[in-house]
């Protein structure tokens, strides 16, 4: 999260969202943020949202599977990614997680499952 300055902006019960910018650090070749970039952040944001909705002293969330659209593409600034979740069971989770550019346009959309796994003492 460091290397690629995510910033945590909102948890709350029903959403994580965090900040991250749009720099050479983010781009692909073509200048534009790299899909990978919007799949770390989404991926993040889910994991981060999913360990929050568990009993952290006896359950570990990890991930099973990640999925993204890319909708438009972005080449300076910053995006902002939310996670809302789908399904919270016992075993697995799933996870919305939309991604906007500063004039709140869709920029990618994706969703997470996650395994809930028993913590092993």
């Amino acid at each position: 999260m460091e290397h690629l300055s995510i910033e945590f902006t909102s948890v709350s019960e029903n959403h994580v969202s965090a900040k991250m910018p749009v720099d050479h650090r983010h781009h692909q070749p073509y200048g534009i943020l790299h899909g990978g970039a919007s799949v770390v952040l989404a991926e993040t944001l889910g994991s981060v949202a999913a360990h929050c909705s568990v009993d952290m002293e006896k359950q570990i969330c990890v991930g099973l599977e990640v999925n993204a659209n890319h909708i438009k593409s972005v080449k300076s600034g910053f995006v902002v990614g939310t996670a809302r979740p789908i399904h919270l069971g016992k075993t697995t989770h799933v996870w919305e997680i939309t991604i906007v550019n500063q004039q709140e346009q869709l920029v990618c959309i994706s969703r997470l499952t996650m395994s809930v796994l028993e913590r092993k003492v």
